[in-house]
């Protein structure tokens, strides 16, 4: 049981384990047109700009790294990053040949945040929507996604673990509840709540550990909870963190 401890704490040392399972920092931008011409986004040759100041002196692409980039249709944009930078830019390309650049805008505290993208004869105009998303919208199926990859990574670490300690496999049922209950929980309501990362994922390993102890009181002790929260969320990230980098 130690081993499997140290184990895991040195995966969680080395990578960032909370970052592909999780929900990411997003924005999501919605395209209006004050221009006669409704030119398509050329999405090869748009990129979004991230700026450590208000004056953008201090720029980088976004870029494509794991999940991390800005991903475009024909008619609207949104961007997924491990960390946003305070301030970011728009250089938009339209199918028409034109390239437009917006204002430099603030990043909102949210983990999900939503604008307008006016476009203009010349240039882009940012403002943060008032529009309200339902729950289920905000993660773009992504919420399913990862849920399915909890599921599949953290049974088979709790599986291992109920093995070698030789506890009750009803243990597995309480795992998956409590995984059904804090992703749904980490991908609607708590990102309004609690804008780091990493507090996120804490905030649900704890609440998991709970959940598992409460779901088999008789079987385990509160303390064996909190292993089994802490190896199977730790293994679960940080493969997950992999195979998106994979994938990507």
């Amino acid at each position: 049981m130690k081993k499997l401890i140290f184990f895991s704490i040195l995966i969680a040392f080395f990578t960032p384990t909370w970052a592909d399972v999780f929900p990411k920092p997003e924005i999501q931008f919605s395209f209006i047109y004050n221009t006669e011409a409704k030119p398509l986004i050329d999405p090869v040759h748009s990129e979004q700009l991230q700026c450590k100041d208000s004056l953008c002196l201090q720029n980088a692409p976004l870029g494509s790294y794991g999940t991390q980039k800005l991903y475009c249709s024909a008619g609207s944009c949104y961007a997924i990053a491990y960390d946003f930078d305070p301030y970011q830019r728009l250089v938009i390309a339209f199918t028409d040949g034109t390239v437009r650049q917006s204002d430099i805008f603030p990043v909102g505290k949210n983990l999900f945040n939503r604008y307008n993208v006016y476009v203009e004869e010349n240039s882009l105009k940012v403002e943060p929507s008032d529009y309200k998303p339902s729950l289920l919208e905000k993660g773009h199926g992504n919420m399913w996604l990862a849920l399915l990859l909890i599921l599949f990574l953290e049974l088979g670490a709790a599986l291992a673990y109920v093995i070698y300690a030789q506890k009750s496999f009803t243990v597995l049922y309480s795992v998956a509840g409590a995984n059904l209950i804090t992703t749904l929980l980490a991908w609607t309501i708590l990102p309004h709540c609690i804008s780091n990362l990493f507090v996120l994922w804490a905030f649900c390993t704890v609440a998991e550990g709970a959940l598992i102890w409460a779901f088999n009181r008789k079987n385990i002790s509160l303390m064996e909870s909190a292993q089994i929260s802490f190896i199977i969320n730790v293994t679960s990230y940080s493969l997950g963190m992999i195979l998106s980098f994979l994938l990507a």
